[in-house]
């Protein structure tokens, strides 16, 4: 059931940050964010392991999302801030936690900065070969640095047009691909397979069951962005509605775009086509179909999913950044913004730890940089497990401080967020279980290195301040 959202008068903005975000800027943020280029890069090894069974993978982690979101939309709904579930974190299971896991959400996006950025360089080199790779890169990087240093409004334009891009892109691959599935494609050869193709070579899981959670691991970081939108929320005329809208439609975009489009895929093209390795999923299927230079607009479509990444990522990395700044949890001017509502100093550190990243993809792509995406690698399982704890706590928070604000209901609390823990738990131990390099277990390993130490940092501060404290109560008594 759909929640009322009550009448009330628009929510100001966070002190120092402006509401220069519209609905139309919002809905298209909460559909791009995701559909995010792993969807179009990534799917293709999916289906090679798993085979059309890769579907059953995705409804998993699609049911994982929608969960997650459904908590966090409670918890942005009755509060709606830039810190998102960092801040949540902070006020439901302590100082140490909402720290913690802000730095890791933040490392995560700078690191994601450098992989989207040398994705759109190598696109663009292939067109335009006289500007090296790496001078790409540079461009794509400045461009939107300056986009996010203009407005929030620039960022959320810049956003529209890139999500509109692609929901217009898988919108239309749907439509054409579900013509040629039943034969009725103009000008198209592609035999009237309907739906065999999912049953006639091999069955729907010719690797056998076990391949549907190798196919979850390949998939589940793809979905990783559909939380922004409760960080942006906090820059609209009217956040709970926002984010309400967003929460609610949440279950329609993961199965429109994410089962919709990989159903077609593996219903015109048998999953052990070698094309679909060699050119992409996508590029595979349309060509199946005779598009004419499939691969190359596949090539765009792609380009505008890792410009939107980009375009997010560094909104998204100065936001949590901002709101750490503001807690006084970093230093204190990634918390000041400037007359235009921006937080200028929170945006450049994160392009310039973005732009060093991307030095290192150059410079050390396989030590270096392995090191830095498999340290990452297992932080969206950790963000996504503190959402749940923190749900647990700040539920009765919120009921025991103000229930009218209860306008998200997380389903059957708290018996499905015990579930989802237990599942993202199942996830995170399986991962220990692919042991190939740079596979399951580094990521987690690694991850659980650099989250430990940062908690410790957390609490070594956390005491040290507190002792200060102490301290400085002590001579204000003697004085």
């Amino acid at each position: 059931m759909t929640a009322t959202v009550p009448k009330s008068p628009p929510t100001e903005p966070e002190s120092g940050l402006q509401a220069g975000l519209k609905n139309r800027h919002l809905s298209m943020i909460a559909i791009g964010g995701v559909i995010g280029a792993g969807l179009f890069v990534g799917s293709g090894s999916g289906i090679a392991a798993a085979g059309p069974g890769i579907l059953i993978s995705y409804a998993l982690v699609g049911v994982l999302v929608v969960l997650v979101m459904r908590m966090l939309g409670e918890m942005a709904a009755a509060n709606p801030t830039s810190g998102s579930f960092s801040a949540y974190a902070d006020r439901a299971l302590g100082r140490w936690a909402g720290f913690t896991i802000g730095w890791l959400y933040w490392f995560f996006w700078v690191v994601v900065l450098a992989v989207e950025a040398t994705a759109g360089a190598k696109i663009l080199a292939g067109w335009i070969p006289a500007v090296p790779q790496w001078g790409w890169a540079l461009i794509v990087m400045i461009v939107l640095t300056a986009t996010n240093l203009a407005s929030v409004s620039s960022y959320g334009e810049f956003e529209f047009w890139f999500a509109g891009i692609k929901v217009v892109a898988i919108a239309a691959f749907i439509v054409i691909g579900g013509l040629a599935i039943f034969g009725v494609l103009p000008g198209s050869d592609h035999p009237a397979s309907g739906f065999t193709n999912l049953t006639a070579h091999g069955g729907f899981l010719p690797n056998g069951p076990g391949a549907i959670l190798t196919g979850v691991l390949m998939v589940v970081f793809s979905f990783m962005g559909s939380e922004i939108v409760t960080l942006a929320a906090g820059e609209t005329a009217n956040p709970r509605a926002a984010v309400t809208k967003a929460t609610n439609s949440v279950i329609w975009r993961i199965a429109v775009f994410y089962l919709g489009s990989i159903l077609i895929v593996v219903s015109l093209v048998r999953w052990d086509d070698p094309a679909i390795l060699k050119d992409g999923s996508y590029v595979a299927a349309l060509s199946s179909v005779g598009i004419p230079h499939a691969a190359q607009i596949m090539n765009a479509i792609v380009l505008t999913s890792v410009l939107s990444c980009l375009n997010s990522g560094l909104y998204t990395a100065s936001r949590m950044a901002f709101s750490l700044g503001r807690r006084s949890d970093a230093p204190a001017a990634f918390g000041r913004t400037t007359d235009r509502g921006v937080p200028r100093s929170a945006i450049l550190a994160s392009v310039v730890f973005g732009f060093v990243a991307v030095a290192f993809n150059y410079l050390w792509p396989d030590t270096v940089f392995q090191f830095l995406l498999n340290a990452s690698g297992a932080i969206a399982l950790f963000v996504w497990l503190v959402i749940c704890f923190s749900q647990l706590r700040m539920r009765k928070i919120i009921q025991r401080e103000s229930p009218e604000k209860l306008v998200v209901r997380m389903w059957l609390y708290p018996y499905l967020t015990w579930a989802t823990i237990a599942l993202i738990t199942f996830v995170l131990g399986y991962m220990l279980t692919d042991t190939a390099d740079g596979g399951g277990r580094d990521q987690v390993v690694l991850s659980t290195l650099v989250a430990v130490g940062v908690v410790v940092f957390a609490v070594v501060r956390q005491r040290r301040a507190a002792r200060k404290g102490t301290l400085t109560s002590d001579r204000s008594k003697v004085s």
